[in-house]
Formats: structure tokens, C-alpha cells, sequence
């Protein structure tokens, strides 16, 4: 317990932070000439900037992509190369549909998992939802330096993973940088 409490002291205060949302719908709406398309506004990616702004951490970069894993590989890549954020969250994508491909495209990439992340989120989801949380797919990893998380497109779930993530990802990025 003190070491924990040590190590989150030396942990870095503001956080450089990118956000991805990760979904067909917004992103088509955003981009295609047919302005027919039902707009969705992107409640869960707003709600982690709020939430990351609120806690006094910079946003450096925010977009939106399709549930391509080419595409979500090839947009994390440059924003770590590009940006040099301490952590990239993204919601979205983590169903367990043939479309969703969010964990599966970024697990592959990760130089490391953080197996707790997705353990604490469905632990927690559990609580509030019952069963239903078998469902429920978030993990979190180290892409070099950079800490990433992805939740999922809910803005229930994006309030909880970003509750852990607030508490804890200062913490994750001091031992990623080590």
C-alpha cells in the first residue's frame, strides 16, 4: 500500500490525452454527402474529453473512425507517433458482433496488456448490471510509452471506465515510462 501510494505521488499530475471513437454510423454521418443519414451525436467520446478536461488533463487529439481494424490500428499508430500522448481512450467497437473489432485490432498491437483493466471494469458492471456484464469488453495496454484504453460505446460504460481510468491511469503511465 505505501509503495502504490509512493509510486502515484511521483505519478505525473496533467495527462497529455487522445480520444477515438470507434463507430459506422457517426462516422458516416460525419463524412458522407448524404445528409439524409440520421445524425448520432458522439455523447460517449464527449463525455471523455469532459470528464478528462474536468480533471484537469489536455486533449491533443480527437476524431472519429469506422469499425475498421486497419483503420483504428493505422489512427492509434499516428496518434502516438504524431501526438505523443500519455493515454488514448477509445469507446466503441468491443460488441460481440462480426463488425465490432476494437479489442481484437488493438490487442494485437499492444506491447503489453493490463489484464486488470478489462477484470475491475466487468467486476464493476456486474454490480450494476447483473449478468449482463458477461457482455461487457474493455481493455486497457502500453503501446510504448503511451497507456490505452478501450471501452465500450455506452455512455453508462464510458462513466465507469472513465472513473477507473481518472483514478488510475497517471499511475499506469509512471510504470509505462519506466
Amino acid at each position: 500500500m505505501e509503495t502504490t501510494k509512493k509510486h502515484k505521488e511521483e505519478a505525473p499530475k496533467v495527462l497529455r490525452a487522445a480520444v477515438v471513437t470507434v463507430s459506422d454510423s457517426k462516422y458516416d454521418y460525419l463524412w458522407s454527402k448524404n445528409k439524409t443519414l440520421e445524425e448520432t451525436e458522439d455523447v460517449s467520446g464527449k463525455e471523455i474529453i469532459r470528464t478528462l478536461k474536468n480533471e484537469g488533463h489536455e486533449v491533443v487529439f480527437y476524431t472519429i473512425v469506422p469499425d475498421h481494424a486497419g483503420v483504428i490500428v493505422e489512427t492509434v499508430d499516428h496518434i502516438v507517433e504524431t501526438y505523443a500522448p500519455d493515454i488514448v481512450v477509445t469507446t466503441g467497437g468491443t460488441g460481440i458482433s462480426s463488425k465490432d473489432v476494437t479489442i481484437e485490432a488493438l490487442r494485437d498491437a499492444l506491447d503489453k496488456e493490463v489484464e486488470g483493466f478489462g477484470e475491475l471494469f466487468r467486476k464493476i458492471s456486474f454490480e450494476r448490471l447483473g449478468t449482463a456484464a458477461l457482455l461487457t469488453r474493455a481493455i486497457a495496454g502500453v503501446w510504448g510509452e503511451t497507456v490505452v484504453f478501450c471501452l465500450p460505446g455506452s455512455p453508462d460504460a464510458v462513466k465507469t471506465g472513465m472513473d477507473i481510468i481518472i483514478k488510475e491511469a497517471a499511475h499506469l503511465v509512471k510504470h509505462a515510462r519506466e
